[in-house]
C-alpha cells in the first residue's frame, strides 16, 4: 500500500473505463487509493441490443439507475472504491448532446448552479484529498457538452479547493497535479491500422472520425497492458453501452465503429509541475514529482 490518492472526475457511466480504465486499474494494483466521481448517471445513452431498450429516456426512463449497477461491476473490476456521484446519485441530468431536448431539462448537467456544482466539487477534493484529479480537456475529448462542463467545473474547483473559498467545504486542500485525459494521435492510428476481422456490422473510423490530439501536446503516457484484461472485463461491464470484441483487442458504442483498445493511456499535465520524463519528454507516472 502507499498513500498516494488519485480522484478521476468523469460525466457518465462508461467514460471512466472508454478513457482512463487501464489508468485506474493500474494504479489500484499498486495500492494507490482511487476514487472516480461521476456526474450524471447516463440516462441518454443509446442501448445496445433488445434486452434494455426499454429503459432509454424516450421509453420507461429508467437507464440512469440501471447504469449505476453497471457502474459499481465495473469499478469493482478496475480496483477502483465504490461509485460516487456529484451531489448524489441522480442530482445532476445527462444533458445528451447540444441543442437537444434533453439540454433544456432543469437537471442537466450543463444547467447546473455554477456556484453550487463548483462547492460540491471542492467538498469531495476536500474530503478525499487526492494528490492528482483527472478529468477532460477543454474540448471534452469529442465535444459532449457534460465532458466540457465536468471540465469547467474541475479545473474551478481544483483552484478553488486550495484556498480559503468555500468555507462550509471543509478545510483547504491543494491539489499537486490536475490532469487531462486525451488520446495521442499516432497512438490511436497504429491501433487503428492493427484492427484485423470485425464483428458483423462494425465498421472501422473514418479519418478524424475518433477524437485525438496530436503528439505534441501528450504530456504524459501510462503503460496499462498489464491490465488491459481488466480494462476488458470493465468494458464489458457497461453492457448496455460498450460491446468488446471477441478477441479483446477493439470495443464498439452503439454505433458499432469499431475502436482499438490501446496498451497506453495518455495525458496533459493541466496544472502543477513536472516530474521526472522518458527520453522523450514525457512523464511515465501521474504521481511524478509529488511530494507526498
Amino acid at each position: 500500500m502507499t498513500d498516494r490518492r488519485l480522484l478521476l472526475i468523469h460525466a457518465h457511466p462508461d467514460d471512466e473505463t472508454i478513457t482512463t480504465g487501464g489508468t485506474i486499474a493500474h494504479y489500484a494494483a499498486e495500492g494507490v487509493e482511487v476514487h472516480v466521481l461521476t456526474c450524471t448517471l447516463g440516462e441518454e445513452g443509446e442501448v445496445i441490443g433488445d434486452e434494455w431498450a426499454g429503459l432509454v429516456a424516450g421509453a420507461a426512463d429508467q437507464l440512469g439507475g440501471y447504469r449505476i449497477g453497471e457502474l459499481r461491476s465495473a469499478l469493482s473490476i478496475l480496483g477502483a472504491g465504490r461509485p460516487r456521484f456529484l451531489l448524489g446519485a441522480g442530482h445532476f441530468r445527462d444533458s445528451g448532446m447540444a441543442g437537444t431536448p434533453s439540454a433544456a431539462h432543469p437537471r442537466a448537467f450543463v444547467n447546473a448552479e455554477k456556484e453550487t456544482a463548483i462547492a460540491a466539487l471542492v467538498a469531495v477534493i476536500r474530503e478525499l484529498r487526492p494528490h492528482v484529479v483527472v478529468t477532460y480537456d477543454e474540448h471534452g475529448g469529442y465535444g459532449h457538452p457534460d465532458h466540457i462542463q465536468a471540465h469547467r467545473l474541475t479545473e474551478a474547483a481544483v483552484e478553488a479547493s486550495g484556498t480559503t473559498t468555500f468555507p462550509d467545504a471543509g478545510e483547504p486542500w491543494p491539489v499537486a497535479k490536475l490532469y487531462w485525459t486525451v488520446t495521442e494521435a499516432s497512438a490511436l492510428e497504429s491501433g487503428i491500422c492493427r484492427i484485423g476481422d470485425l464483428p458483423e456490422g462494425w465498421r472501422l473510423p473514418e479519418p478524424g472520425e475518433l477524437p485525438s490530439v496530436p503528439d505534441s501536446q501528450v504530456t504524459t503516457v501510462i503503460d496499462v497492458r498489464a491490465v488491459l484484461d481488466a480494462k476488458q472485463a470493465a468494458l464489458a461491464a457497461h453492457a448496455t453501452q460498450v460491446t468488446v470484441a471477441p478477441g479483446g483487442a477493439e470495443f464498439a458504442l452503439s454505433n458499432a465503429v469499431a475502436q482499438p483498445i490501446l496498451p497506453e493511456e495518455h495525458f496533459v499535465l493541466a496544472r502543477g509541475r513536472s516530474g521526472e520524463v522518458d527520453d522523450r519528454g514525457r512523464e511515465r507516472d501521474l504521481f511524478a514529482g509529488v511530494e507526498l
